[in-house]
């Protein structure tokens, strides 16, 4: 158990939203309704936090991307400093329509600010007007606020973190049409049918989000070390076979000398023998 009972309840990830707001959809997962606001049942989170944790995992683990998106004011400052510990692309501003659907195009979007960057050190901005500095500068800065957090997502991630999948029904609907697995907090506002690993909790606290992203980054931190273990192994193995295959050459060539030099020490008593004289016969 990654998590327990009393950590969720002291993080308030217990308290869902009022009734009246509330998904019939996500009834499997509502302990009690109390002073009108429904009470998640944390046992059921508990329990699909470790489900998640350990598919993610295992995605980490293969070396796949995990896009984090959360661009709610509450999640924003999490989202950025567990997804940069981890070497992971985040969303935490406007999420771009097509952002994965239209892929080719952002990474498009991506190389422009390289190429901005590569015209302010070959001197070109030089040869522009002040105007037109100011407005290629404004326009790095647009495309860094809204994708400089993904410029080195090459291809499309393996799996998408949510957090309130209300806010980021576009995300998930893309992630849905392309077949990109779906990991979210969900609340007892939200539907929770195109959810891949649903983690009912309250997706409005920070403590809440905080608590669950530590479990989820912890998780795919743990993939990746296990994936370094993996290859260290396996370069210590290749290092060893070719070792070995070297060995049996290595003592033939040893041999081979020893005989060479075993022949040419006879050779040279041979020439050192004197022929005998006519005399002496």
């Amino acid at each position: 158990m990654r998590t327990n009972f009393d950590q969720l309840l002291e993080a308030g990830c217990h308290f869902g939203h009022l009734k009246r707001k509330w998904n019939p959809a996500m009834a499997p997962y509502i302990f009690i309704e109390r002073n009108g606001i429904h009470i998640i049942d944390l046992n059921k989170t508990a329990l699909k936090l470790d489900e998640a944790a350990e598919a993610i995992k295992n995605i980490a683990r293969s070396g796949r991307k995990i896009l984090f998106v959360g661009t709610k004011k509450q999640a924003k400052e999490i989202i950025a400093e567990k997804a940069k510990e981890l070497g992971m692309p985040y969303i935490t501003e406007r999420w771009a329509g097509g952002m994965l659907t239209n892929f080719p195009t952002i990474r498009k979007a991506i190389k422009k600010m390289g190429t901005i960057d590569r015209m302010t050190k070959d001197g070109t901005f030089d040869n522009v007007s002040k105007r037109e500095r100011l407005q290629i500068k404004r326009q790095r800065e647009k495309l860094e606020k809204n994708l400089g957090s993904i410029s080195d997502l090459m291809r499309l991630p393996s799996a998408l973190f949510v957090v309130d999948v209300m806010k980021e029904r576009i995300a998930v609907a893309e992630a849905n049409r392309l077949g990109i697995p779906v990991f979210a907090m969900v609340d007892t506002n939200s539907n929770p049918l195109n959810i891949d690993y649903v983690i009912p909790a309250n997706d409005d606290a920070s403590k809440s989000i905080e608590l669950i992203l530590s479990v989820i980054a912890s998780a795919v931190q743990e993939g990746l070390d296990e994936r370094k273990a993996q290859k260290a192994d396996e370069e210590a193995s290749a290092q060893q076979s070719e070792g070995e295959g070297e060995k049996t050459p290595r003592r033939k060539r040893i041999k081979k000398a020893n005989e060479g030099e075993k022949a040419e020490a006879e050779a040279e008593k041979v020439e050192n023998v004197e022929e005998p004289t006519e005399n002496e016969e």
